[in-house]
């Protein structure tokens, strides 16, 4: 028959007290069970830490789909407000202009036939297009013109040339930041340039 639970604690002390790698191997299976538990503890903390760091991922994720958008609304309305800035830039530019070059007009006789802005010719867009009795004035306007705004100028002249065969075609650029090699570029591609 077996032994009661006193006797086996009995025989386990004594066993203990005697042989030496009996109690070794007690003691370790005591620390490798509470280092089993404090695991197991730790498994806990890890699977709560790493749930934590899915969701601050997730979050995360969350606030840059919420700046993308913000960021792609705030680049929508900046473009739009450079458009809205650059149409009332080009009509402030060709309004000075016009009343500038009217008065240059009437002083060579030349009687104005139409005045037209944002005129198309051939599907090119123009800034101010001056037909005069004798002549076609072909207006660019631009804040700060570059050397290839001079050249795109240049392909509209082309065009309205194949137009108005029977006139001089003028061509004009005006702005205010007109830098001096741009407008000395297009003084060589006979441009006449208004700096305002």
């Amino acid at each position: 028959m077996g032994m009661n639970t006193e006797e086996l604690k009995s025989k386990i002390i004594s066993l203990l007290e005697r042989d030496k790698e009996f109690r070794y191997a007690v003691a370790g299976l005591i620390g490798l069970r509470e280092i089993l538990e404090k695991l197991v503890g730790h498994g806990e903390e890890l699977k709560k830490l790493r749930e934590d760091m899915n969701r601050l991922r997730e979050d995360m994720v969350e606030g840059f789909r919420r700046h993308d958008k913000m960021f792609m609304e705030l680049s929508r309305r900046l473009s739009s407000v450079e458009l809205e800035l650059g149409a009332l830039n080009e009509s402030f530019y060709c309004k000075t202009l016009w009343d500038d070059l009217k008065d240059e007009l009437k002083g060579k006789k030349e009687r104005i036939v139409l005045k037209r802005r944002n005129a198309r010719v051939n599907g090119e867009d123009i800034d101010l297009l001056i037909i005069t009795d004798k002549k076609v004035y072909v207006v660019e306007a631009k804040v700060k013109p570059k050397h290839e705004d001079v050249g795109r100028l240049l392909a509209k002249v082309d065009v309205v040339k194949k137009h108005y065969k029977d006139k001089e075609v003028i061509a004009i650029l005006t702005g205010t930041l007109i830098g001096r090699e741009v407008e000395e570029y297009a003084k060589e591609k006979s441009v006449k340039v208004y700096n305002y």
